[in-house]
């Protein structure tokens, strides 16, 4: 029923819009105003009810929006209204009737139409939601290919009758697993017959390139069917850093190994990262004083030792540290400090077991070079030892290390002496990459304060 009255819905939604805006000028007036209003605001209110009639379908807000992102149609919606309410101020500028406008009355008007904007789709998402738990409303599928793309699509789509799709079939070579209690196709020359036979709306490909002929031949079976056909490429299947498709010079391209883009939230994290240094460096001085006189007095050379490391995309940084150690020469090599090493210093071994010598990496972090938490940097020659030894060992590289990180927090600091700690760093660096939050950074922070922040592996 939906699809079929989509025009007349989605022109009462339109329609909705407008009465919305229209009511928030109403309240915008009863909140500003006291006596009379000026013309101005009446002839706005009628303009900006028309323009955003015009506009606000440019912006893709009256299709289906059934599986795509709600956080999308929030800004898609916040810039159509912006830019309808922007062309409501400039027409006052250009009748010359700037200054009969309250300032104050278009903040309101904003305000409330943004809110009843956000209302109506708020409302109309709960209302779809209850339909088609009741089982309206919802769309028949195949999925063409059951491996990890396919069994993804597969527990995205059943996991809430909320997202309105039914997993009528799935076809699938024999051998490979299959739900219990789905209906199976071994056979691909039974698709076409399937989908019509079981009113199918849409046919998931999950398949790979490799498969690209059996693609075309299902796409052209059904080339007189009106049967909705999404290909998901099985990004899944490869072991990579990013898995986003975006648009490049006009045509699809997926992110394979460059890490998923942070946008706002990047913004975010370097503005935590250096205040928060900023004021473990002020706050801490005293501390650095005291360290720096303890190590003075403990054995000739500098307080500080500072070596290079890879910073982000490979680039070179010099990362700083208390120095625990005898001053001495690695000749080309690193020797990672093991339990009852003669080089570590005693002052040194209580900082390297408290972890307070990583401390002066927070230098770095005000500069730019490292975050507060990411995958810690290793050492020059334990990069070119490791990258031919563990796949996906450089991916770490792609974005600034940190002083802790999610590997820290769950046990694998200190000594690697076996390649399988380091594989598990690894992993779990991989791992922090990929589902990367702002609210993750909190949580290891925290937790390095209690369980990363000194370790049995640390000598």
């Amino acid at each position: 029923m939906f699809a079929r009255h989509h025009d007349q819905l989605a022109l009462m939604v339109r329609l909705l819009d407008a009465g919305a805006i229209w009511l928030a000028a109403i309240l915008a007036s009863e909140a500003r105003f006291a006596s009379a209003q000026a013309p101005i605001h009446l002839f706005v209110q009628y303009f900006g009810c028309a323009i955003a009639f015009i506009v606000l379908p440019g912006f893709d807000l009256y299709s289906s929006w059934r599986g795509r992102s709600l956080f999308s149609l929030a800004t898609r919606l916040l810039s159509a209204w912006s830019l309808v309410w922007l062309i409501s101020i400039l027409l006052t500028y250009l009748l010359h009737q700037s200054d009969s406008l309250s300032r104050l009355w278009m903040v309101y008007w904003y305000a409330f139409s943004l809110a009843g904007l956000l209302g109506l789709r708020v409302a109309s998402r709960v209302v779809l939601n209850l339909l088609r738990v009741t089982g309206a409303n919802s769309k028949r599928v195949l999925i063409v290919g059951y491996g990890r793309t396919g069994q993804e699509m597969y527990r995205r789509a059943t996991a809430s009758h909320a997202t309105g799709f039914k997993i009528s079939g799935i076809y699938a070579p024999e051998g490979e697993p299959t739900p219990e209690g789905r209906r199976r196709i071994t056979d691909s020359a039974q698709i076409p017959e399937f989908a019509r036979a079981h009113g199918i709306d849409e046919i998931w490909l999950t398949l790979p390139m490799s498969e690209f002929r059996l693609m075309q031949e299902i796409t052209f079976s059904l080339r007189n069917d009106f049967i909705d056909i999404k290909w998901m490429p099985s990004v899944l299947d490869f072991d990579l850093l990013n898995h986003n498709v975006g648009n490049f010079l006009g045509m699809p391209a997926v992110e394979m190994n460059r890490p998923p883009a942070l946008g706002v939230r990047g913004t975010i994290k370097a503005i935590f990262d250096r205040t928060f240094a900023a004021l473990v460096l002020i706050a801490l001085s005293p501390l650095f004083l005291i360290i720096g006189i303890l190590i003075k007095r403990d054995s000739p050379g500098p307080v500080f030792f500072k070596q290079e490391r890879l910073g982000m995309d490979g680039r070179v940084i010099h990362v700083y540290k208390f120095r625990s150690m005898k001053v001495h020469a690695e000749h080309g090599t690193v020797t990672q400090a093991t339990k009852g090493d003669s080089r570590i210093t005693p002052i040194g071994a209580f900082l390297r077991r408290t972890s307070l010598d990583e401390l002066p990496q927070f230098i770095n972090v005000l500069k730019g070079e490292m975050s507060v938490v990411g995958p810690r940097p290793h050492a020059m020659a334990h990069n070119n030892m490791y990258k031919e030894q563990l796949d996906f060992y450089m991916m770490r590289h792609r974005v600034k290390p940190g002083i802790t990180g999610w590997a820290q927090i769950n046990g694998y600091r200190g000594e690697t002496d076996t390649l399988d700690k380091m594989a598990k760093r690894v992993e779990h660096d991989i791992f922090y990459i990929r589902n990367w939050s702002f609210w993750m950074d909190v949580r290891i922070i925290f937790w390095t304060a209690f369980k990363g922040w000194t370790g049995r592996n640390a000598y």
